[in-house]
């Protein structure tokens, strides 16, 4: 029971929040929870037009000449699960559980992104035993689909000056930027024609076993992408073999590294015997280039009943399409020179799909450096124009600039050295994080963002560790008993 694990009151707040369905745009009942969690416990709560909530309680007994504060967090989660997994996001509850060090879920994303920060901002509001000054939460709609809930975000809503976000997923570290982001489609209209006569084996090819992660925290840790992998086989390792493709998707979020894809074909059946031996070399070769992070990594086929599949793309359809998807830049474009170790620019190919006979590309593109992420839409532009696909580019938001001199970064970092006996450490992090889009209508806030540690965010694989909730949660509340000294 996660009940059992300290904090009490946070863990409990969070087994709670696992049983309530809240993907992106599906946040009515955990909107509902919070709402109604209020109410319960007498905190004033507002909600505004794209679904933030606004939270507010008074300072604790002494501590009224305290600066407000606000504890921020998102209330959506990634819905990602094992293709073996049954799960409807919208309906299930989350199904997590203790294995040693950690909490994870059974085959799903667990949702400690950014489910506890949430929690610990609740519990914040609720635990006797914290202090506090003024304190305000704020929680934000829809955080993972493009950052509605900051895009959105009315001015003159909130008092403080100080923020304290609580998306970050590595305890000991102290965050204070983060990347900007762009969603990039590109849509190429595909042309059918009628399956070969000697086609007589319909195949779906799978390739399957890794480990995905998010695409911002986890882009430089060399993990395969399975749509980028998968194409690589259909266009490199089976080109001589006369196959016609007829479906291919990959991935399922543009925010996610794609851990599964899938491709149907049609081909002969004396090419079957060729084809079993390309995938037995193809797997092997992946297995020896990828078997220190991906050691899972497994291609193969199914058949296919032959009404399943009515039609295949035309040859020229056909090669435009995997030399396009085989030469789509993905991954790491650029390290830092100014911060070691953090990825500057970086693209993550998220979905691939085919509908209503069009074959769509959804890339997300991050950067700290807004010239260097238009320098990959540009690239992305030509890309598209070589075979003619139309391209769509979002409107993008900016990341947000480090404040080496802010008090509340100070606060924390003395915080963790005199609890703890070690020092933070000062960075930031290539994700999306809504303090860059705060800082529109708010540009005095001073922020911060500290989280436990959380590994594989945005997979199945995701899990918390549990001793990093309880010093993060230390830290918090520290700040929060010391904030005089932000004054």
């Amino acid at each position: 029971m996660l009940s059992s694990l300290t904090p009490k009151s946070l863990w409990t707040i969070f087994n709670q929040i696992c049983q309530i369905p809240h993907p992106s745009h599906h946040e009515a009942m955990i909107t509902k929870y919070i709402v109604d969690f209020a109410a319960h416990h007498k905190i004033e709560c507002q909600l505004d037009k794209v679904g933030n909530i606004l939270l507010r309680k008074n300072a604790t007994q002494g501590k009224e000449h305290f600066p407000s504060i606000i504890l921020q967090a998102h209330m959506d989660m990634v819905p990602q699960k094992n293709e073996d997994t049954i799960h409807d996001f919208l309906i299930d509850p989350i199904k997590p559980y203790i294995d040693g060090k950690w909490v994870k879920a059974q085959g799903t994303t667990l949702g400690a992104d950014n489910g506890i920060g949430l929690a610990s901002a609740l519990a914040a509001l609720t635990d006797e035993s914290v202090e506090h000054g003024p304190l305000e939460v704020l929680i934000t709609a829809s955080e993972e689909t493009g950052m509605i809930g900051a895009f959105g975000l009315q001015p003159n809503w909130f008092n403080s000056r100080f923020l304290i976000n609580t998306d970050s997923e590595d305890e000991g570290e102290i965050f204070t930027g983060c990347a900007g982001g762009v969603d990039f489609k590109s849509t190429f209209a595909v042309t059918y024609a009628v399956i070969p006569d000697f086609h007589d084996t319909y195949l779906r090819l799978s390739l399957k076993g890794l480990k995905g992660g998010h695409s911002g925290c986890d882009i430089h840790l060399g993990r395969g992408n399975a749509i980028k992998l998968l194409i690589r086989f259909l266009t490199e390792y089976a080109q001589d073999i006369p196959f016609r493709l007829s479906d291919f998707r990959g991935g399922s979020l543009r925010n996610a590294i794609p851990r599964e894809a899938f491709a149907e074909i049609t081909l002969s059946q004396k090419d079957l015997p060729a084809l079993q031996l390309l995938i037995k070399e193809f797997e092997e070769i992946l297995q020896h280039e990828y078997k220190h992070v991906e050691p899972n990594i497994n291609l193969s086929y199914t058949a296919l009943e032959k009404n399943k599949v009515k039609r295949v793309m035309t040859t020229d359809h056909q090669q435009k399409i995997l030399d396009w998807l085989n030469s789509a830049p993905n991954g790491v474009v650029r390290m830092s020179n100014e911060i070691a170790g953090v990825v500057e620019t970086s693209l993550n190919l998220g979905i691939v799909e085919i509908k209503e006979n069009q074959i769509s590309a959804y890339f997300l593109i991050r950067s700290q450096v807004d010239s260097a992420k238009d320098a990959v839409v540009s690239s992305l532009i030509s890309h598209s124009q070589l075979i003619n696909a139309n391209y769509e580019v979002s409107s993008g938001y900016s990341g947000w600039t480090p404040n080496l001199d802010s008090k509340l970064l100070k606060l924390a970092e003395n915080n963790y050295q005199n609890i703890f006996n070690q020092q933070a450490k000062i960075t930031v992090i290539h994700a999306g994080l809504e303090c860059g889009l705060f800082t529109k209508h708010y540009p005095y806030l001073d922020m911060i963002s500290i989280g436990p540690t959380i590994v594989s965010p945005h997979s199945p694989d995701e899990k918390v560790n549990i001793d990093t909730v309880e010093k993060y949660w230390q830290l918090l509340l520290s700040i929060l008993k010391s904030a005089d000294k932000l004054v």
